[in-house]
């Protein structure tokens, strides 16, 4: 199983359903940063396959879809940032980080 890509803005609508039955991850990705591609590299490299049965994991490349990452940020209230991870449970954000915060075993361990 693979991150699902976010590339339309009517997907949040979807993203906020499907987060009433489990909860969902977003990584907001800037492709031409660099601490971005580390924080987007160790997630990948710590991420195990049974994490799919935990959380629903989506990524977004702010870069391409900067409205909606902007739609992201007014959905959800949370302030911009880049790279970012938010969770969405119940159609509602719980946790956000960016930067160099963004660490698998703190996301995991958010999932409870």
């Amino acid at each position: 199983m693979a991150w699902k890509v976010i590339d339309k803005v009517e997907q949040l609508r979807h993203i906020k359903e499907e987060s009433k039955v489990q909860p969902v991850l977003i990584f907001k990705h800037s492709t031409s940063c660099s601490i971005s591609g580390m924080a987007w590299n160790r997630l990948q490299r710590n991420w195990k396959e049974d994490d799919f049965s935990k959380v629903s994991p989506y990524v977004l490349d702010l870069l391409s879809f900067r409205e909606i990452s902007n739609a992201i940020a007014e959905e959800f209230a949370v302030e911009h940032e880049s790279p970012q991870v938010i969770l969405v449970k119940d159609g509602m954000a719980y946790y956000d980080t960016s930067h160099m915060g963004i660490n698998y075993q703190e996301i995991i361990g958010q999932l409870g």
